[in-house]
């Protein structure tokens, strides 16, 4: 009996992680839109400008 409620402790709390969303890249996980734009393009200057002024517009937008 006892074996019986720890296996199924066990596979609920198996089956409730697999179930948390836990996909984040590396610029979704960045604190700012210039770490954002360092990691997502970490070669072309131009493209991290592009994309930081991207960011902060997004962001921006999405405070008002």
């Amino acid at each position: 009996m006892l074996k019986k409620v720890l296996f199924a402790v066990v596979a609920t709390g198996f089956v409730s992680a697999l179930a948390l969303p836990v996909q984040f890249t590396a610029a979704e996980a960045a604190t700012t839109c210039k770490d954002a734009a360092k990691m997502q393009f970490p070669n072309d200057r131009k493209m991290q400008k592009a994309f930081k002024k991207g960011c902060k517009a997004e962001f921006k937008s999405s405070q008002g």
